[in-house]
């Protein structure tokens, strides 16, 4: 039996494929990051743009059409119903300041839902604005800080469940 992989290209469109499928195909490495596929009786150019090889995500390019390209496999699976990470840890909820800084903007409320990457709050340090994004989907559990409150580094600013 072969091993399956589901793809989820640009967060809409999900398929399953097997290693043997995957094996099948005729792809030809041109150039750096530069493919030529031919499957079945079609002809493909392709570019890998982007790769996270731990987070398993890529952005390809074929025949001029950009893909964002989630693979996860049965393990993957597995590790996301558990809660935990690839290296076995659960994942922290709690936003705490990388520097001591200065709170410039608070972009969430209590109770709200956020997706991973939304921005939750700017941050002031070195007269850098850096803006502190959701690590996961979850809801804003509380806001331990105030627009214009002075921080220190590793202070919780957020819980998020």
């Amino acid at each position: 039996m072969s091993k399956l992989y589901t793809l989820k290209v640009n967060d809409n469109y999900e398929f399953s494929v097997d290693k043997d499928n995957i094996q099948d195909i005729d792809i030809i490495k041109k150039f750096k990051n530069q493919y030529h596929i031919i499957e079945g009786n079609t002809s493909y150019k392709a570019n890998l743009l982007k790769s996270n090889f731990s987070k398993k995500e890529y952005q390809i390019s074929i025949n001029g059409n950009k893909y964002n390209v989630l693979i996860k496999d049965k393990l993957d699976q597995l590790i996301k119903d558990l809660g935990l990470t690839i290296n076995g840890k659960q994942k922290d909820t709690n936003i705490k300041a990388p520097m001591p800084g200065l709170i410039l903007e608070i972009s969430v409320s209590k109770g709200q839902e956020v997706k991973e990457g939304d921005i939750l709050l700017v941050l002031e340090a070195m007269k850098m604005e850096n803006m502190l994004i959701a690590p996961q989907d979850g809801v804003i559990k509380s806001i331990e800080v105030q627009k214009g409150d002075a921080v220190d580094k590793k202070q919780l600013l957020i819980e998020m469940e």
